[in-house]
């Protein structure tokens, strides 16, 4: 609701005072000026009371809503580091002429133009023999920083979750994070379709505005599309009323309506053909230069177009939730890297589909329970009876292309979210909501999705724990519902395996072996990115004595930013002498981890390496140490299956190897290594990492 319906109505005049004016033996009746003044006296101050309490009575509403604003903020937040590094993101950098201004001005006081020349000053003719003043800077607008959101057969959804959802959008709105909303009817076409999304836009927008101080904005006309193009896209039809409704505060709803540039008429484009034609021109990538133009001019106006918005966010809200995994442990991809994993993903995809159109029956009960089909309140969980299959897994390759083509024509900054609506809506629930909910277990508030990625930029959980560890997240779940999954994705960055362990695993027989001067492998970089995450210098010519006759393997993540050095370690006393016996007690061991500091904590890189080590290049097991008192230790502990401290050293030794502590030998062979591996670094000190 807007602030102006908080206005409530207010009595005349109260029964004291109608008393008082009707009483004929009061002296002040026979004194008509005084009483006039006495009246107005009197009236005044009822109704100077009334409005005390009427704004005692709206600042309490206004702690209240406060108080569970910041309570869900918290909640979504995972760090302090976090909230800081949210807040680092949106700061605008102030202007030089407004760094000029205020530093003529004392700190603390508001003084307006009292130490600078006014409007009228500046705007009026002057004919003077010395300096004039300095000319107004022009207002800049600030970076307008935008979510791109698109809600899937909003018609399917009750109420009480298109409130929820519509409180989330006005928390974003609040954060400083604009919202721009596609509807999408679904598979509808024609004058059916047009009215779908008209009405759903219209209910959506209801259900923003009952939010407080929230405002939204229905833009019918945003969209046109040519006659003449065999296959037609639509394109914004004006960029300006876009982006000022969009700054004012509105949370803009655009229905998949274009109308036509020759002969006008309204008709019905696919939503995700409208998601992106928005997400092209919110990137700066819409405009037709002059084929005449200088490039450099065209360059220009591109990037002034960049710095008018920034879009950070693409969000999917479909009933189908995240990507659901058919290969691997997991039953969901809660992090995507597009430009490692999107081909891979799009395959699995498209082979399930096919497998449940060839065999529906028999496969669909071992699978069905990976996909979450849920079109109801969460707070009373009903799947669909007997869903197809196929069009489940046409959704998810749909919400999988549109988020890939939109991240495509982003910085690599942005990221994008694929969740349900029924998740969104059931962790954005008030307190008072949650503890009255009888189904619940636990008593955390499950993290609202949308908040957590806009303060963290990271997924809800991480991808590289293992699937066992995911469970313990959703403790605030039915117990008859399935675990539902929000993906996260990020264009990401390319991942290099060196050698590649699809056409070459990686065994401990494996001739020639890979070696760190190897022409693929840029060793000078390589060697930053361990200084640079580790803080110590390394003795290169000492480590590659020690490493080059064992690396297993080495894993890159895109330009050197993080990686991976992995080798086959021999165990003390065992001869090292090439037979079957020897490459039989060889034990895997991650040599070295590192993340550049610039890209720790943030991005997915670590994840990324890590998942690559334990999933393709070593699946079954692999080992490493670090220092007892590493603060990443609790990093490790979480993905490893299992930890033991060295006796007598400064030493913790963690595994990924599946029943290692049963196989004696082996154990005392992963404790032996990770026993005698000896430092390479150039201060030669002993206790490293």
């Amino acid at each position: 609701m807007t602030s102006r319906t908080l206005n409530l109505p207010r009595t005349a005049k109260s029964s004291l005072v109608t008393q008082h004016l009707v009483r004929p033996s009061d002296p002040i009746a026979v004194r008509p000026t005084q009483a006039l003044n006495v009246r107005a006296q009197q009236v005044a101050e009822f109704s100077g009371s009334s409005e005390r309490q009427d704004r005692l009575g709206y600042r309490a509403k206004e702690k209240l809503l406060d108080r569970e604003f910041f309570l869900s903020l918290l909640n979504s937040a995972s760090t302090k580091r976090e909230a800081k590094s949210y807040l680092a993101r949106l700061k605008a950098s102030p202007t030089e002429s407004k760094e000029s201004i205020s530093a003529s001005l004392p700190s603390g006081v508001n003084l307006g133009s009292f130490y600078g020349a006014s409007r009228a000053v500046y705007d009026s003719p002057v004919f003077r023999q010395d300096t004039t003043p300095t000319p107004r800077a022009q207002d800049v607008p600030e970076r307008l920083h935008l979510a791109l959101i698109k809600i899937t057969t909003p018609q399917l959804l009750d109420n009480s979750v298109l409130s929820g959802v519509a409180k989330t959008l006005s928390q974003l709105v609040r954060l400083g994070m604009a919202c721009c909303v596609v509807v999408d009817p679904g598979k509808m076409d024609g004058h059916a379709g047009r009215q779908t999304a008209i009405e759903q836009a219209n209910r959506i927008s209801a259900a923003v505005d009952e939010q407080p101080d929230s405002r939204s904005f229905r833009l019918d006309s945003a969209l046109s599309i040519s006659d003449r193009d065999p296959r037609p896209k639509p394109t914004v039809l004006s960029r300006k009323v876009l982006l000022s409704a969009l700054r004012d505060g509105h949370v803009v709803l655009v229905p998949p309506i274009a109308y036509t540039e020759e002969n006008p008429r309204a008709v019905t484009v696919s939503a995700n053909d409208a998601a992106l034609a928005l997400t092209k021109e919110f990137a700066g990538l819409s405009l037709n230069p002059d084929p005449d133009e200088d490039p450099a001019v065209t360059a220009e106006r591109i990037r002034t177009l960049q710095r008018e918005v920034s879009l950070d966010r693409v969000i999917v809200l479909d009933a189908l939730g995240g990507i659901p995994a058919f290969k691997g442990p997991q039953s969901s991809h809660v992090f995507i890297n597009m430009e490692q994993e999107f081909d891979q993903i799009k395959d699995e995809l498209s082979q399930a589909r096919n497998s449940f159109s060839k065999q529906r029956e028999a496969v669909y009960p071992s699978m069905g329970s990976k996909v979450n089909r849920e079109l109801v309140s969460p707070e009373q969980p009903t799947p669909l009876k007997h869903p197809v299959m196929e069009e489940v897994l046409d959704g998810h390759l749909e919400n999988l292309r549109l988020a890939q083509q939109a991240l495509a024509m982003l910085p690599s900054a942005s990221s994008g979210i694929i969740t349900s609506p029924q998740e969104v809506s059931y962790s954005a629930r008030s307190p008072q909501q949650a503890a009255s909910d009888l189904s619940a277990v636990g008593t955390r508030r499950q993290r609202n999705p949308l908040i957590h990625h806009l303060l963290t930029d990271k997924p809800l959980l991480s991808s590289s724990l293992p699937p066992g560890r995911r469970g313990a997240f959703n403790h605030t779940l039915s117990l008859n519902t399935a675990t539902p999954h929000t993906t996260f994705v990020k264009r990401g960055m390319p991942l290099t395996i060196l050698p590649n362990p699809y056409t070459k695993p990686w065994t401990a027989q494996m001739q020639p072996r890979l070696g760190l001067n190897d022409p693929t492998i840029d060793l000078p970089r390589l060697v930053t990115l361990i200084e640079d995450s580790f803080d110590r210098k390394l003795d290169v010519q000492n480590y590659l004595d020690r490493v080059n006759s064992r690396i297993a393997g080495v894993i890159v993540a895109g330009e050197y930013e993080g990686g991976a050095i992995l080798t086959w370690e021999t165990p003390p006393g065992v001869p090292d002498d090439e037979s079957e016996a020897s490459a039989a007690r060889m034990v895997p061991y991650l040599d070295k981890f590192a993340v550049l500091k610039r890209s720790q904590g943030a991005g997915g890189v670590a994840d990324v390496v890590f998942n690559a080590m334990v999933r393709t290049c070593f699946p079954n097991g692999v080992c490493w140490r670090s220092r007892m008192d590493n603060p990443v230790n609790k990093w490790y502990f979480e993905r490893s299956s299992g930890t033991w401290k060295l006796a007598d050293s400064n030493w913790s030794m963690f595994w990924t190897t599946p029943g290692l502590v049963e196989d004696t030998q082996r154990f005392k062979d992963y404790e032996a290594v990770c026993r005698s591996i000896q430092p390479s670094w150039a201060d030669k000190k002993s206790v490293i990492d």
